[in-house]
């Protein structure tokens, strides 16, 4: 039985131990008993949580793809000359044959 079989409107929604278990297989963990309670808890929680969301009234409401508007942020891509390489190696200490000159870092 899953978990919103168990829900008739009214009952919490539930994690028993066995879908616990069946979670551990799937996931190739071995919990605790600890574990094991903490998390029949917490998803529990989790589920009684969606049960409310699911009583909130949307036949009104129209479907979103986004939450908020989406707009472009990026600036218009623009062709542009990239070639500033003498501007670009005077910020240098060292150069040689038009590039940076830096320590040797591997023998």
């Amino acid at each position: 039985m899953t978990s919103s079989e168990k829900s008739n409107g009214n009952d919490p929604v539930g994690i028993d131990a066995e879908q616990i278990e069946y979670l551990e297989q799937l996931a190739r963990i071995r919990l605790t008993p600890d574990e094991k309670v903490r998390t029949r808890r917490d998803l529990s929680s989790i589920l009684e949580y969606i049960e409310k969301l699911n009583e909130l009234r949307t036949d009104d409401i129209e479907p979103l793809s986004h939450t908020v508007p989406m707009a472009p942020v990026f600036r218009e891509d623009r062709a542009v000359n990239g070639d500033r390489r003498i501007e670009i190696l005077r910020n240098a200490p060292e150069q040689k044959d038009g590039c940076f000159k830096v320590p040797k870092t591997v023998e």
